[in-house]
């Protein structure tokens, strides 16, 4: 999508804890950042910093690996899709993928793991 992009990165620690409890299933490791919103035109106000817990997991078994993650008690985002961190990738999948897995294939839940993220705009 074009425009800015403004969401949360993932904490270093907690990014390398989670890829030790949850390993990556494609060769393209992303585990980096929750999108908050995408696509705006005028530069975007940053949410606040965080704490997130992932709840759970989507893998289209073709490519594209997701971890759900819940902010503030929901796992929606505001424009209706889901908040997730990319996880893995296989080549020629890319990033924006995840939300289409995830509404198409559900997700499964995955025992709960608390999550720092720090506000960040992206483009």
């Amino acid at each position: 999508m074009p425009g800015h992009i403004v969401g949360w990165m993932l904490d270093k620690e907690d990014r390398a804890a989670l890829l030790r409890a949850f390993p990556p299933a494609y060769g393209r490791v992303v585990a980096d950042h929750v999108t908050l919103q995408a696509g705006l035109r005028s530069r975007p106000t940053l949410p606040p910093a965080t704490e997130a817990e992932v709840v759970g997991m989507a893998d289209d078994g073709a490519g594209v690996q997701a971890l759900v993650v819940e902010i503030g008690g929901t796992t929606d985002r505001p424009d209706g899709s889901t908040y997730h961190l990319t996880w893995s990738l296989a080549e020629g999948r890319k990033p924006v993928e995840s939300n289409q897995v995830i509404r198409r294939h559900g997700w499964k839940p995955v025992e709960r793991h608390r999550i720092r993220l720090s506000p960040q705009q992206f483009r």
